[in-house]
């Protein structure tokens, strides 16, 4: 039986928390009481701060679209086309099958917003390549590359992001 859309999110989250731990970070879930923003995170090395924003998915495999390629993928709002804050790391989160192994991608808001503002519009002003008029919506998508290819936009490489818990933008 597949888990809700809350528990898969909240199984991110505290996945996410754990391995901060673990990497001797002090981090602290914000419960929902600080907008876009779910761990709120320091080095007690550095004394840096910084904010995560966690995505999860269960059990997804890699897509392999015509157009966009083969791709990892999670829903993102308008919204994220303009987050560009050097303090906020989004970390993209897929529970693989029985809830067994989790895999990490840290990436920073700008390389983030770069790719959600740019395959969107890709996807508005490309209608030849879907033969299809797309209408726009508040919907968008955020696409890690699993392999090298010739993905339609920039987008960021799996390999370049995975286990990537340095906090720096």
């Amino acid at each position: 039986m597949k888990p809700s859309k809350n528990s898969i999110s909240i199984a991110g989250e505290f996945a996410v928390l754990s391995q901060l731990a673990l990497r001797g970070v002090d981090a602290n879930l914000t419960l929902g009481n600080t907008k876009s923003v779910d761990i709120l995170a320091s080095d007690p090395e550095t004394g840096t701060m910084f904010k995560l924003e966690v995505k999860t998915s269960y059990s997804q495999k890699p897509g392999n679209s015509t157009v966009w390629g083969r791709t990892l993928s999670w829903v993102m709002g308008a919204k994220h086309e303009d987050i560009t804050d050097p303090g906020l790391f989004y970390c993209f989160v897929n529970i693989e099958e029985e809830a067994s192994t989790f895999r990490f991608f840290i990436v920073p808001s700008r390389v983030v917003a770069n790719h959600v503002r740019e395959s969107h519009h890709f996807w508005l002003n490309n209608n030849e390549v879907w033969q299809v008029e797309h209408v726009d919506t508040s919907i968008r998508r955020f696409r890690l590359g699993v392999e090298d290819g010739n993905y339609p936009v920039d987008t960021p490489l799996a390999r370049d992001y995975e286990n990537n818990w340095v906090f720096h933008g």
